[in-house]
């Protein structure tokens, strides 16, 4: 799996970019099909909330389709974990789906037959 990393506003750090490969490279046992992982961070400057507010937006490459999560924190790390918990709940939502209609279409032609 590809993973690549864009920040806004402020500098990508070493640390910042370790964390986020070591969070995001977690994802692929949930998916197998995942292939591709662009993710965008850093620091919202126009926002309505006091101090400051950072961001954090995946869009994630799965078998043809894309799924985008974003979350706004006023840690980077945490934008960072929700995204990642987030985008783990998704992909874990699309699989059930995906063997619930397999498993319907057995059913209906077990029902048939």
């Amino acid at each position: 799996m590809t993973i690549n990393t864009t920040i806004r506003g402020m500098e990508l750090t070493e640390a910042i970019s370790a964390y986020v490969i070591d969070k995001m490279s977690t994802l692929e046992k949930y998916e197998d099909q995942l292939r591709h992982l662009d993710v965008e961070m850093g620091k919202n400057t126009q926002h309505h909330q006091k101090g400051e507010v950072f961001f954090c937006k995946v869009a994630a490459q799965v078998q043809g389709d894309i799924v985008r999560i974003e979350k706004d924190e006023e840690d980077l790390y945490k934008a960072i974990d929700k995204v990642r918990d987030h985008l783990r709940m998704e992909l874990t939502e699309r699989k059930q789906r995906i063997r619930e209609r397999a498993h319907g279409h057995v059913k209906a032609a077990e029902e048939q037959g």
